[in-house]
């Protein structure tokens, strides 16, 4: 494991890393979703990545990397992860991203995508959702704000009020002009019982990326712990006609 210290909008960012492979051909950067951290993906891929040098990141405010004094959006990270990239002074020819960490991969724009499971497609809340968040707007025009707990998602256990903040940012934000503005060559795996990011939003992300390649799979939102030999088999074979 390593540290490597980001200055971003005035503020400095401590992110821990691990590279995994020395001797590969092209490099990969592995990002991990909303309350996961590298060693989750670690976990997943170490073993079958092998033929790639992997460098397993804890985005900020996650894993052991730095907690966050100011709220930030998606493209705050993948500015952040633009510059970890910088300092590092390796090229990423594959950028994975695993449910937010897609997002962020996406805004990197690398030549080959490996979504899972990404978030970035709106999905209709249900109606007590809306209500609760109609509800914390009238509290918060009134000075009662300080009541934020009580409206807040059941992922926010523990959560400090600026990773809510970041949250909230993040949450909905909708990616469908981005994807469809990439020129990647994308491989998307899917959970086919996924009801965090549904299949379906998959397959709209499928049709927006011109250069895309979808493989739906038996699971849940964390389906690629049980595929990641396969996911691992897949990325290997479209990657190596160009070493």
């Amino acid at each position: 494991m390593a540290i490597k210290e980001i200055e971003y909008n005035g503020l400095k960012y401590s992110l821990s890393y691990e590279i995994i492979g020395q001797n590969g051909v092209k490099n990969i950067l592995i990002l991990h979703g909303w309350g996961a951290n590298k060693e989750l993906m670690k976990r997943a891929f170490s073993k079958y990545l092998n033929q790639f040098n992997c460098v397993y990141l804890d985005l900020p405010g996650f894993g052991l990397s730095s907690t966050l004094e100011a709220p930030l959006c998606t493209n705050d990270y993948a500015n952040i992860v633009s510059k970890f990239i910088r300092s590092l002074g390796i090229e990423f020819e594959i950028v994975m991203g695993h449910s937010f960490g897609g997002k962020i991969a996406a805004l990197l724009n690398p030549r080959y995508l490996i979504l899972l499971s990404s978030a970035g497609i709106i999905k209709q809340k249900r109606f007590s959702v809306r209500a609760k968040i109609a509800i914390f707007k009238i509290l918060k025009s009134i000075g009662l704000g300080r009541f934020w707990r009580i409206f807040a998602t059941k992922d926010i256990s523990g959560m400090s009020k600026i990773m809510y903040e970041t949250l909230k940012n993040v949450v909905d934000e909708d990616f469908s002009d981005i994807f469809a503005s990439l020129n990647s060559n994308a491989l998307i795996f899917w959970g086919i019982s996924d009801d965090a990011t549904p299949l379906s939003s998959g397959e709209n992300i499928a049709k927006l990326i011109k250069n895309s390649q979808f493989y739906s799979l038996d699971g849940d939102h964390f389906f690629f712990l049980q595929h990641s030999k396969y996911i691992a088999k897949i990325i290997t074979e479209t990657t190596k006609k160009d070493r």
